[in-house]
């Protein structure tokens, strides 16, 4: 079976009940590092939009692995960013009958890796 090295697989996360802005603020992070860099940061930062990125993560790993048979030591994370989602809409009461809008927002996440490109040729 022939590898093909410029093959880029990707994970997306489809409504992820989390602001863009917080899974952003872990993205740039790993965009750019190495399959094992990439999990020994997540393991140790202390955001709770590092749960969706792992997984995300994983599974664009084990789609390299398994869709284009690629060796998971070799990926590097080229792409790696959190689009907007349709924000959930909730009202709060307040005083004197009016109510508040909240918006709870969501987020898709994607992830795209590609085997890395050795400089010697």
């Amino acid at each position: 079976m022939a590898i093909d090295t410029t093959a880029e697989t990707k994970a997306i996360a489809r409504y992820i009940r989390m602001s863009p802005f917080k899974v952003r603020r872990v993205l740039d992070q790993i965009r750019g590092r190495s399959y094992r860099e990439a999990l020994i940061i997540l393991e140790f930062m202390p955001y709770r939009a590092c749960d969706p990125v792992l997984k995300v993560l994983r599974s664009a790993v084990a789609n390299a692995e398994h869709n284009a048979g690629l060796d998971p030591a070799g990926l590097v994370i080229t792409q790696a960013y959190a689009d907007m989602g349709p924000s959930l809409k909730r009202f709060r009461p307040r005083a004197q009958g009016r109510a508040y809008q909240i918006r709870k927002p969501t987020c898709h996440i994607t992830v795209a890796v590609s085997p890395q490109v050795d400089a010697k040729s």
